[in-house]
């Protein structure tokens, strides 16, 4: 999986340039509907709309943003693949819908029945806990574990309640696996003592910035880019990772060249100095991440794979 990832990442300004050279060849023939995966408000409906006006204050280009909301993003999934696939219809969900969540859901469907347009942004996925109990990094949440301390263990996806399972497998303990619906619910389980750590994409930053919470772990495979210092979960014998991009997909079969002009156009929008969108992604998720068209496919192919190999991991 890791060999794919490294190659998807590589081709990303190739893809990003061609993508480019392509944007002034198409224009939509109508107004795009967007379809947003996530509920209304939150920071992944807000970055969808705001790369919307972006795009529309540049190019002109008229979009209707629409909720469909539920059940890991598969509910877009499903409204979305019958779609016209002339580019009038578009939706934003997470890569882990097309990965794990798709092959859960046992819809008949695969990453190959849609179209992989462009990410606009990773996840800062880490493992945290309030600093108030005195971890200092997944090493010491083990230890409290071996000594008998039920360790409530926050999760809002079931991709993660496997991965929070084996890395207690890997370890000799067992987790009480605690579920919340989305990063929001975790964080403020851990904040009330109701969770006693959790994953977080993101939403953390402020409180470790501030010293209440600390990435004991990053879930990534890479280093957390607030705490670089933190071990990954490959540390504890665990292979799988919790990598993963909000993206934009649309039907299966779309066009070549309307896929690359609105990658062409979402990628304008938020790397652009001034742009709402660009300062958005990046106050709340880092830094723009522009992974697109072949490459983008390879990549959600590639989750869907490690996907099958999870489950059955935790099934053992």
């Amino acid at each position: 999986m890791k060999r794919v990832l490294k190659a998807a990442v590589a081709a990303i300004g190739l893809v990003a340039f061609s993508g480019g050279a392509m944007a002034a060849d198409w224009t939509p023939p109508g107004p795009i509907k967007l379809m947003i995966a996530f509920a209304a408000g939150g920071g992944a409906d807000t970055q969808a709309r705001l790369i919307a006006e972006d795009i529309e204050t540049k190019l002109g280009w008229k979009f209707i943003p629409e909720q469909v909301t539920g059940k890991g993003g598969m509910n877009l999934a499903m409204a979305l693949k019958d779609q016209p696939n002339d580019g009038t219809v578009i939706g934003m969900v997470v890569t882990e819908t097309l990965g794990y969540n798709m092959l859960a859901a046992n819809a008949g469907v695969t990453p190959e029945d849609f179209t992989a347009i462009s990410t606009t942004a990773g996840f800062q996925m880490g493992i945290v806990s309030q600093s108030s109990k005195g971890w200092a990094d997944f090493n010491d949440v083990i230890k409290a574990a071996k000594s008998g301390q039920d360790i409530r263990f926050g999760v809002m996806s079931p991709k993660l309640a496997d991965i929070a399972y084996l890395l207690g497998k890997a370890q000799g303990v067992d987790f009480n696996i605690v579920s919340g619906k989305g990063g929001k619910a975790v964080m403020n389980g851990v904040m009330a003592g109701d969770m006693d750590l959790g994953f977080m994409a993101g939403i953390q930053a402020k409180g470790v910035a501030a010293g209440d919470l600390v990435n004991l772990a990053s879930a990534l495979s890479t280093p957390l880019k607030q705490t670089p210092d933190a071990p990954l979960m490959s540390d504890f014998g665990v292979e799988f990772n919790a990598d993963g991009y909000f993206a934009l997909i649309g039907p299966k079969g779309m066009p070549t060249e309307v896929r690359d002009a609105i990658a062409a156009a979402v990628i304008d929008a938020i790397t652009g100095e001034g742009n709402k969108s660009a300062a958005m992604i990046t106050k709340a998720f880092g830094e723009p991440a522009t992974i697109s068209g072949d490459a983008l496919q390879s990549l959600v192919q590639a989750d869907y794979d490690a996907a099958g190999r999870l489950m059955k991991a935790a099934s053992e």
